[in-house]
């Protein structure tokens, strides 16, 4: 399961279904909790955010998109009690946003008092076209704003059908989507060998949000769990570290995003390069994160590596199976000066890794509001900010089934004003996708560092180490392929 723009998915044609959630209660003139249930700090950003750019007339969009393949004719009766239980399990999903007192509160509707209701949207008979309306309809119906905050749907086959689901940020992340498609198919393979739904609820992420606003909605800007923070400011007080090459951006503007990627290793060569890591004392996150690190030094940024990490917060046991935005974002700093080998740079990684994990408590959004008030106030991040993000999808629950299930994850932005790269590990090797801005001086910076970091990763994968020089402009890949979907190469 990798995480690609879904521009690059190639879906085969057929009819699409969605099945829109509604409240009965509602439709009755019933009012749901009144008091509601605080959002988390993650969720009354991005609100916040939503809520001044929408008064703006400067609307920002995103959403996070899970599809995965039914083999077989899809009984579509099932599959739609298979959502509804899904959307039923998960507080989050049921839930509307508005504000009580200032503050954003989540008021959920009751699992009973939901139903779906099926709608024709039409049929198309090119993927070219399927594709392009998929990528409009996300774009469309996802709305920080209004309720419901997802959209559930297949394109149906005689033989087989894509499912698809997408979702506002505001209630998941990238490691719920495989939870999405583990809880749908199992629900729906269980019912159509005439087995029963599980409708536990799972661990609900508003309590999760309760807590974490129980604990650090008090603190103030001199609480000493904010010290690693400060050190990380240091003399010149800012909070968000620097992306350091040249994206050609200008100060203040937002730019429309170019969403790409690819693969850096194959299943073998990952293998090799785990073990490459494992041999110096590292982990292969952080022997990535090295190369990423000597890479931009090697294209002119700063020996020493600060960025951005986002660190799972769902634990090994409460929230495993749930849905929502178990998110913190943490500063890591470390040392990648010339002349230090691979063994030296992973053993800086993983000092600078155990330094920021001891570290994990204090919420990204408090520590941005409290030490970087004026900017805390801005709609989106300052300039463009050095982030680095690592999943191994191998680990998540249903694993063992996401080539079977042929499940991909997509992400779209509306705009931007820096880069963000995500990188996933699957069965199929190492992948990276990258949002950044459309500018030139983007396009030549993102190749490039992206052309570097795959030979870096192979030579470490060959040699054990950054044993030969990183080309700098290295020749042009070719331009972005169809995906199938499994997330491989289409041929033609």
């Amino acid at each position: 399961m990798r995480q690609f723009p879904l521009e690059m998915h190639h879906v085969a044609p057929g009819r699409v279904v969605e099945w829109q959630l509604r409240s009965t209660a509602a439709e009755a003139g019933e009012r749901i909790d009144e008091a509601g249930r605080r959002a988390s700090f993650n969720q009354d950003k991005h609100f916040t955010v939503a809520e001044e750019s929408r008064a703006a007339d400067d609307p920002v969009a995103s959403w996070v998109a899970v599809t995965f393949e039914v083999s077989g004719r899809l009984d579509e009766p099932v599959l739609a009690r298979a959502l509804l239980a899904f959307v039923q399990r998960h507080e989050v999903l049921r839930c509307a946003f508005r504000r009580l007192a200032g503050e954003l509160a989540c008021e959920p509707f009751d699992a009973g008092e939901l139903a779906l209701e099926a709608r024709e949207v039409g049929a198309f008979d090119t993927s070219e076209r399927m594709g392009g309306f998929l990528v409009e309809r996300f774009r469309r119906s996802i709305d920080t704003l209004s309720w419901p905050l997802f959209v559930m749907g297949a394109v149906v086959r005689a033989d087989s059908a894509t499912v698809y689901l997408a979702f506002d940020h505001i209630v998941c992340d990238g490691m719920s989507m495989p939870v999405v498609v583990q809880e749908v198919m199992t629900a729906y393979e269980a019912l159509r060998a005439g087995g029963e739904l599980d409708l536990t609820p799972a661990p609900s992420y508003l309590d999760f949000a309760e807590e974490q606003r129980r604990r650090y909605l008090s603190i103030d800007a001199r609480d000493e769990r904010l010290d690693y923070w400060r050190a990380f400011m240091g003399p010149e007080g800012e909070f968000f570290p620097r992306f350091p090459l040249d994206l050609g951006v200008e100060p203040g503007r937002m730019y429309p995003i170019v969403n790409e990627a690819s693969t850096l290793l194959d299943a073998g060569e990952a293998e090799v390069f785990e073990k490459t890591c494992l041999a110096v004392g590292g982990k292969p996150f952080m022997g990535l994160l090295a190369s990423v690190a000597v890479c931009l030094r090697e294209a002119g940024g700063p020996g020493v590596y600060r960025g951005l990490m986002p660190v799972s917060e769902r634990g090994r046991d409460t929230w495993t199976d749930s849905v929502g935005w178990f998110v913190n974002t943490l500063p890591i700093e470390f040392d990648a000066s010339p002349g230090r080998d691979f063994g030296q740079v992973m053993a800086s990684v993983r000092s600078g890794f155990s330094e920021m994990i001891s570290h994990v408590d204090v919420p990204f959004v408090r520590a941005w509001e409290l030490l970087a008030p004026e900017e805390f106030a801005a709609r989106s991040w300052p300039y463009p900010v050095n982030f680095f993000s690592y999943i191994d999808m191998r680990r998540c629950r249903g694993a063992e089934r996401h080539d079977e299930w042929r499940a991909a994850t997509h992400v779209w932005s509306a705009r931007a004003n820096g880069a963000c790269s995500w990188f996933q590990r699957d069965t199929a090797g190492l992948h990276m996708n990258s949002l950044y801005v459309d500018t030139a001086a983007a396009r030549r910076t993102m190749d490039d560092f992206q052309e570097a970091l795959r030979l870096t990763v192979q030579e470490v994968a060959r040699s054990g180490g950054f044993r030969r020089p990183i080309a700098l402009t290295p020749p042009r890949r070719p331009v972005d392929t169809p995906l199938d979907a499994a997330g491989g190469a289409r041929r033609s």
